[in-house]
């Protein structure tokens, strides 16, 4: 059978009430992918592998709105009501969602079940708007399929790019992920009811529409008290994660920074970026153990990419001969925390304020690819990354960054690169070892730690050919390949014996193929 929608009674002209169906269309749109954004976002910043769970979200959102387009063919006949019910669902699930997920890591520490959930849930609220809508616009004046469908479509996709935009230049810096979620519910049920109040109440009993306004102001209530307590909600979410003793908590456009523990009698200080651990205690065998075997060598000029709490920029400078350091650290709010706070800056040394310093606040990638490859290259640079497995090792993991690097690098200088844990799955760890490989740099693995705390690291030098070439194409014109330079030194590793660094052998077998930009390999 099928169904013919009745003209609705409405208290605006019918040019005017379309134009109102329309800008509905195109607000409901925009918090859609706001809260699809958000929770890619928030479960990349919780979880990891920012690929995965953009495909996790995106793809069940995409199967449920499916399901939601089938579900809402039974509320057609009721489209107002339906509309109004959806809407208030929907703000009340999106608006938490970015709440709801971050209680779930930091007091159960599984996100991912709430990931699929709510992703679930929204979609198929999603999904149900575009039948219901449909039939409220064919309502207001009745036209042809295809143009109905068309005007439609035209605002449901101009009201996702203004929502894409907003989400990271408005809503973020603004208000941050849970109060930006929050708002975008309360701009959602707002804009369902009022559609519904004003523009279809012709459609609804008096009953249902004190139900709906009951409804809408409940939820509006609830997303308020929500926003209300963001700031103590954050707090306890933070010492659940972090313990107690948290210091400071600051998050910046590029990642969340927290300082804990240094107080007297607790815990040592510890530095989480993005959930992660990256400095823990004193003295560092971390930090030496990447920057001893590194400057056995020359070392009179060091890049130091990443490593903005300075700590392994202290490491550099006690090396006697350094002359010039240039670190390479995007997050200005970083290198801002290791020059003021007074427990960083005592395990760095007040690094920064060494005149032999000079900071880029930059990305490294985009860093190497700007530096001109005539200019005066480095004895050694020392990659203090995440590791492989972070936000940002698909880029600066890579083949293209390696190579960027290795042009940087002098013919005997040495460039060595924290590359996660050996033990284990040791996957991601071989693979950098064979994306380095891949531009013609020898490599050396080592590790140090202990259990439950393991670093593994990997020291390249140029291979004897690639020194070699160099050399010839440096050689005058005329008189000769120059004579090239020795093999670079041995790794040097007793320089980090006191962080208890020993070899590692490469296992049989071990044939990774190197990570590049296009095939990203990490994470397998």
């Amino acid at each position: 059978m099928i169904y013919r929608p009745v003209p609705a009674r409405l208290p605006v002209p019918a040019g005017l009430g379309r134009l109102l169906v329309l800008i509905t269309v195109f607000v409901c749109a925009a918090c859609g992918l706001v809260y699809e954004l958000e929770l890619v976002a928030l479960a990349s910043y919780l979880i990891g592998d920012s690929v995965t769970q953009a495909s996790v979200v995106l793809s069940v959102m995409v199967f449920a709105m499916g399901v939601g387009s089938l579900l809402a063919k039974r509320l057609r006949r009721r489209a107002a009501l339906g509309f109004a019910a959806v809407e208030a669902v929907l703000a009340l699930v999106g608006g938490m969602s970015a709440m709801a997920l971050y209680a779930c890591f930091a007091w159960y520490g599984r996100a991912w079940p709430a990931l699929v959930g709510f992703s679930l849930v929204i979609g198929v609220l999603i999904g149900a708007e575009v039948p219901l809508l449909m039939t409220l616009i064919q309502r207001v004046r009745r036209q042809d399929a295809g143009g109905a469908v068309a005007d439609l479509f035209a605002a449901d996709y101009v009201g996702a790019l203004v929502g894409g935009l907003a989400f990271p230049f408005l809503l973020l810096p603004m208000l941050g992920q849970l109060t930006g979620a929050l708002v975008t519910g309360a701009i959602n049920a707002v804009a369902g009811g009022a559609l519904v109040l004003w523009v279809f109440r012709g459609d609804l009993s008096a009953r249902a529409r004190r139900a709906v306004t009951v409804a809408n102001a409940l939820v509006l209530a609830l997303l308020a008290l929500c926003s209300a307590l963001t700031g103590p909600f954050e707090r306890a979410a933070r010492h659940a994660v972090y313990g107690g003793d948290v210091r400071v908590a600051v998050r910046t456009e590029l990642q969340e920074l927290v300082l804990a523990g240094g107080g007297s009698g607790g815990r040592p200080l510890t530095l989480f970026l993005n959930g992660r651990p990256r400095v823990t205690g004193e003295p560092s065998r971390y930090h030496e153990a990447l920057v001893r075997p590194a400057t056995a060598g020359p070392r009179r000029r060091v890049l130091v990419l990443g490593g903005g709490d300075g700590i392994a920029l202290h490491e550099v400078l006690r090396r006697p001969g350094v002359a010039e350091v240039t670190v390479v650290e995007p997050d200005a709010a970083v290198v801002r925390l290791a020059r003021t706070d007074p427990g960083l800056r005592r395990l760095n040394g007040d690094a920064y304020a060494d005149p032999r310093v000079t900071v880029a606040h930059t990305d490294p990638f985009a860093w190497l690819r700007r530096t001109a490859a005539g200019e005066e290259p480095y004895d050694v640079e020392v990659c203090d990354l995440p590791g492989p497995d972070g936000p940002e090792g698909t880029k600066l993991y890579s083949q293209e960054f390696y190579g960027l690097a290795a042009r940087r690098l002098a013919a005997d200088g040495r460039l060595v690169v924290h590359a996660g844990r050996v033990s284990g799955n040791a996957h991601d760890f071989w693979t950098v070892d064979a994306t380095l490989r891949s531009v013609g740099l020898a490599t050396e693995a080592y590790r140090a730690g202990a259990a439950g705390e393991e670093w593994g690291f990997l020291l390249a030098a140029r291979a004897r050919e690639a020194v070699r070439a160099r050399a010839e194409e440096r050689a005058p014109g005329g008189a000769g390949p120059a004579e090239a330079p020795a093999e670079p030194p041995p790794a040097g590793l007793p320089e980090a014996s006191r962080a208890g660094a020993r070899p590692v052998a490469r296992p049989q077998g071990a044939d990774e193929a190197p990570s590049t930009l296009m095939r990203p390999r990490y994470g397998k």
